[in-house]
């Protein structure tokens, strides 16, 4: 019974010895990630607002997969206006994305290498350039913000 179990263990064991290829993997589409909560997160009224835009050239999609990444990966540490005052800001004491002198110190391709290699206790994020380029965007229109 033991050879049972331990070749039934070894069987389950090589089969997540690797990672699904790309391939297999179906497209991502924002809705995939889509939950009854998602109507509940009130949005700040400083955040720069989602600009509708035309579905045929996928540039909705993209401005919702920015926003996404903005809520799911970046407010937990920058705070939901950029402000570096997320939940977990007191122990990574992130960038007040907000600050004049920080947005003047650093250009749109600093900032879209640090989103896509990480820094200090910020972890990268392998994300599409089309979402990069869009999370520089909405961090550059945090300028100013109160």
């Amino acid at each position: 019974m033991a050879n049972v179990a331990l070749g039934l263990g070894l069987w389950g064991a090589a089969g997540c010895d690797q990672p699904p290829s790309a391939e297999s993997l179906a497209q991502w589409a924002p809705s995939d990630h889509h939950s009854s909560d998602d109507d509940k997160v009130q949005r700040s009224p400083q955040a720069p607002a989602s600009r509708p835009r035309s579905s045929s050239d996928g540039a909705s999609d993209v401005s919702q997969l920015v926003e996404l990444a903005w809520r799911q990966q970046c407010t937990s540490c920058h705070g939901p206006t950029g402000r570096g005052d997320g939940q977990m800001a007191p122990m990574v004491h992130p960038s007040d994305l907000t600050s004049a002198t920080w947005q003047k110190g650093v250009t749109d391709d600093q900032i879209l290498v640090t989103i896509k290699n990480g820094r200090n206790k910020m972890p990268r994020f392998d994300l599409p350039d089309a979402v990069l380029r869009g999370l520089v965007a909405r961090i550059r229109a945090l300028r100013g913000r109160p």
